[in-house]
């Protein structure tokens, strides 16, 4: 368990909780929570209502479909994730579908789509690690993603797992605390930088 004593009070503890392992056990996800995941993806807000998020994903137990999309990981991912009770690719369209003109809020939306899920998976007792180590060319050709359409990030979900279940490569991090950058790196009022 990620030591997280170093995160602001006052903080939603879901938000709080949330991390992003390397370990997981084996244990399958039933089909009822992954459904409730999923429904809280879903349900994200996105603009026109669009709803561009797709999710291409395979248990573990789909030997042929987790496979497949474990290789469109970079190596370092392909590592961990393995061990992934799911794993999955998240899929952007990128046209309206009223009108076919470019959604330019397309990935930002399915950004949402997955925050929503993280936060339901830290709800129901699972991880979520999303990666952008993955091959957007190799996710269109494996996964048969049509033209319009783009594989925006990989994720892994699961329980977790013990540390030392992972190469030592990975170990020191997922002891290690999270840091962030503080609010007034990231925060400007009325221009950029002020």
């Amino acid at each position: 368990m990620k030591n997280n004593t170093n995160r602001p009070n006052g903080l939603q503890p879901l938000i709080h909780q949330r991390w992003s392992p390397r370990a997981f056990t084996s244990q399958a996800i039933e089909p009822a929570v992954l459904e409730r995941l999923l429904e809280a993806a879903r349900w994200a807000p996105s603009c026109y209502n669009e709803q561009p998020w797709r999710f291409v994903i395979a248990h573990a137990s789909d030997t042929e479909g987790f496979a497949g999309i474990l290789s469109t990981l970079v190596p370092f991912n392909q590592a961990w994730a393995k061990s992934a009770a799911l794993l999955g690719i998240a899929v952007a369209k990128l046209a309206f579908t009223n009108n076919g003109k470019p959604n330019d809020w397309a990935r930002y939306d399915t950004g949402q789509a997955m925050a929503q899920l993280a936060l339901q998976a830290e709800y129901e007792g699972l991880k979520v690690h999303q990666m952008g180590g993955y091959d957007p060319e190799a996710c269109l050709k494996v996964l048969g993603i049509p033209e319009g359409y783009v594989a925006a990030a990989a994720f892994a979900i699961g329980y977790e797992g013990e540390p030392m279940t992972l190469d030592p490569q990975f170990q020191t991090g997922e002891v290690a605390l999270s840091e962030r950058k503080p609010l007034s790196d990231l925060v400007f009022h009325a221009k950029f930088g002020a």
